[in-house]
């Protein structure tokens, strides 16, 4: 009986076969992706653009939104009218409203000036000669600015400027825009040590010749190496910079530039690398073109 009496116990296993972990998982894995995604085209990015499409990208980017160029659209208003300042406008209407002289009212008042106004408005022909070299020089930027843009156009379009399109810089300098044609590591646009281009250099000098035809200022081209022996003899660098100039020079003429167009063709050798930290690189071996800032040239047979 005791046997009997004896309480029965019922033991119960709950077996868990996994638990939920939930979705969080998910999001960082994404954000993860998403990173990975960004690192390989900033990647790609790096490889495949210009020096000039590089600052470009980090002027879009900087913090003060302030672009280097005219306007968004990159014509010369930019979406606006002349008499407007757009949203990266330079401000030419304000700044001639700002800086030109008072127009004196048509009443009595005006015809009994005293000579302290009188003394005032001698004053107002260098104001507005300031305003106007302003505004000139506003004009040639946005000028340039166009004719870079057309440039850049020409390489995208053409194929067999495409591929060229690393061998160009381009920026605008006090003395004018300044279009350098460099060379690139194993794709140079000279020989060693020769004078005449090759057909990659004389495409690029074509394709900038038919550009500065549309303008009517004068250039500069300039030959530079890098710090590397010219040859053995009497012949240096300074003469290799200058002959390759003038074999540009020569190039540029042959495409439509005329003669009086041409303001001076100089070498400069290794003086003014691109790359002054490494003065061997390939980069530092390059040809410089100028379009000046100047006023236009007077035809022949033309008097003040």
């Amino acid at each position: 009986m005791a046997a009997n009496d004896r309480p029965i116990i019922i033991k119960k296993i709950t077996k868990v076969a996994g638990g939920h972990h939930g979705g969080a998982w998910k999001v960082a894995y994404a954000d993860f992706v998403t990173a990975m995604m960004a690192f390989f085209l900033l990647m790609w990015l790096i490889n495949t653009t210009t020096p000039e499409q590089k600052r470009g990208i980090a002027d879009y980017f900087a913090p003060a939104s302030v672009s280097p160029s005219t306007s968004g659209s990159g014509q010369p208003f930019g979406g606006t009218t002349p008499g407007q300042d757009g949203v990266q406008g330079n401000g030419d209407a304000s700044m001639v409203r700002r800086l030109a002289p008072t127009v004196p009212q048509d009443n009595d008042d005006s015809q009994q000036a005293t000579p302290a106004s009188t003394s005032e408005t001698t004053d107002s022909p260098d104001v507005t000669q300031s305003a106007m070299a302003q505004a000139q020089q506003r004009r040639e930027d946005a000028l340039f600015q166009s004719a870079a843009m057309s440039l850049r156009q020409a390489m995208q379009s053409m194929p067999e400027l495409a591929e060229l399109s690393n061998h160009v810089i381009m920026d605008i300098t006090p003395e004018g825009l300044r279009i350098q044609l460099i060379d690139q590591e194993g794709r140079p646009m000279f020989a060693p040590g020769a004078t005449e281009p090759n057909p990659r250099a004389i495409t690029l000098l074509n394709a900038i010749a038919a550009i500065a035809e549309r303008l009517p200022n004068r250039l500069s081209i300039s030959g530079h190496t890098d710090s590397g022996p010219a040859g053995s003899g009497n012949y240096t660098n300074w003469n290799l910079s200058a002959d390759r100039a003038n074999a540009a020079r020569a190039v540029v003429q042959e495409s439509g530039i005329s003669d009086d167009r041409i303001y001076e063709v100089r070498g400069k050798a290794g003086s003014e690398p691109l790359y002054p930290d490494d003065p061997f690189m390939p980069g530092n071996r390059r040809i410089s073109i100028v379009l000046l800032r100047e006023a236009p040239i007077l035809p022949a047979g033309h008097e003040l």
